[in-house]
């Protein structure tokens, strides 16, 4: 009764593989959907973007500012004892 399970969804995950293979061959370029929420137009307009950048930009803009500090988190719990 497993092994059938098994053999079942192994067979189905394979013909979803083949499945996408064959879409990405047949495509113009050829290449994986862009999935990064930074290069999605629709979530551009919405103004949606990517937290790693975000917060990359607010570091950036608080250290232009001057309230950045360099210690690290262990060293501020340290620095409170």
């Amino acid at each position: 009764m497993i092994l059938k399970l098994i053999l079942v969804s192994v067979v189905i995950l394979g013909i979803g593989f083949i499945g996408f293979a064959i879409s990405i061959l047949v495509k113009k370029n050829g290449q994986f959907p862009e999935t990064h929420i930074g290069k999605t137009e629709f979530l551009k307009k919405e103004g949606v973007s990517c937290a790693t950048s975000q917060d990359k930009l607010e570091q950036a803009k608080a250290y232009k500012k001057g309230q950045y500090s360099k210690e690290t988190i262990l060293e501020k719990e340290l620095s409170k004892l």
